[in-house]
């Protein structure tokens, strides 16, 4: 099993490595006491070498690893690769590219929605990915030859997962279909996020602009207080507690201490006299600079009857043509299209229009039935 170290050996593997037409590449990190990713690993294999790169070793540099996923000549693959992608841009600002991920590759070519590597390794190549290392602390050191040898085997066998899928596109002309899905990966957007919007991935029950300003502090204030700590948000505050201060809106270190869940000793330190200084921040805005939840202005509900229809066309377009369900529409898709045949959806664009689109309008209007004929639906034009 090989651990690269050093400076000279990485340099050297990834000199080699910038001579493959791809290589696959995956990452082991830990996160469950930091906000950010703590890298432990990177492994990348070529057609006749696979290493593990130890990126916790002394005076070790990533830049040729760097430099290798901005090479334009080299196709980095990856599986499920949203948090690789985080990582390899919080180090570099920059996201890997090219790139290919398996996961979404699956999806396409009909090996399910969010298929895992081992289950597509499986039905791929036959072989059996041992797991058992799965949860291991990779912060840890030294490493074993057996975590080491479960770090290889994301990256050996994704080159023939890689290999079988490309075949699989090229031969149903869909190569085209994964453009949208990579460059929502391959954003920087995707992995930034603006403090001040924090609050939005919050579960809110009130409306009200007040109470929403001082949720969006108080969200603010953690996140920056996180990332400054490098932290969990919830190490900072639980975001049930961060709604009853919202809500209760204390004024003073008195009532902040009347919150559920929150100690005199908190209230009265450091982390109580920023809170309530956010809080102060929210009440003194305008009610124009209060933030309010846009309301979709069509109120319309769709009626059951016709999504359950175009459900069941979705399901059987997804099986004629070996696309996962997913990749073509969702729940809320079906919603739209149910109450407006001009919804602005992405399944009434592109290649997904022309595969399912066009055809739940058309059942929508009655130019189209669905039939059963033994055990499988049917379409009848009318």
């Amino acid at each position: 099993m090989t651990l690269i170290s050093d400076n000279t050996d990485l340099a050297a593997f990834c000199e080699r490595m910038a001579k493959e037409a791809f290589v696959c590449v995956d990452t082991e990190f830990m996160r469950e006491r930091t906000f950010y990713p703590k890298l432990c690993l990177i492994q990348i294999s070529g057609e006749n070498e696979a290493v593990a790169i130890d990126p916790l070793a002394d005076g070790i540099s990533l830049e040729p690893v760097h430099a290798l996923m901005a090479n334009p000549d080299v196709l980095k693959v990856f599986h499920a690769c949203r948090q690789d992608m985080e990582i390899f841009y919080l180090q570099t600002k920059t996201i890997p590219a090219p790139l290919f991920d398996t996961q979404i590759g699956a999806m396409v070519c009909g090996h399910g929605e969010s298929v895992s590597y081992d289950k597509l390794v499986r039905k791929l190549t036959g072989v059996q990915v041992d797991k058992s290392s799965r949860f291991t602390d990779w912060s840890h050191r030294p490493l074993s030859s057996a975590q080491i040898g479960y770090a290889l085997s994301d990256v050996t066998y994704l080159r023939v997962v890689y290999e079988k899928l490309a075949a699989q596109l090229k031969a149903n002309g869909r190569e085209s279909w994964l453009e949208e899905e990579f460059a929502v990966v391959s954003n920087p957007a995707t992995y930034e996020l603006d403090p001040r919007d924090a609050w939005l991935r919050l579960k809110v029950r009130s409306g009200k602009s007040r109470f929403l300003a001082v949720v969006r502090e108080l969200a603010t204030y953690r996140e920056l207080e996180a990332r400054r700590r490098d932290i969990p948000r919830n190490r900072i505050m639980r975001d049930d507690v961060l709604l009853d201060i919202a809500a209760r809106s204390p004024r003073n270190l008195k009532d902040l201490a009347k919150v559920r869940n929150i100690s005199e000793q908190f209230a009265t330190g450091r982390a109580g006299a920023e809170i309530l200084e956010a809080v102060a921040k929210a009440m003194a805005l305008s009610d124009e600079e209060c933030p309010r939840i846009e309301q979709n202005r069509d109120t319309r509900q769709p009626h059951p009857a016709i999504v359950e229809l175009l459900r069941v066309l979705l399901k059987q377009k997804s099986e004629k043509h070996q696309v996962a369900q997913k990749l073509i529409a969702n729940s809320a898709d079906l919603d739209a299209i149910a109450i407006a045949d001009d919804a602005d959806v992405a399944a009434l664009r592109g290649w997904r229009k022309k595969l399912f689109g066009d055809d739940a309008l058309a059942l929508k209007a009655g130019r189209l039935a669905l039939a059963v004929s033994g055990d499988q639906v049917k379409l009848i034009t009318l």
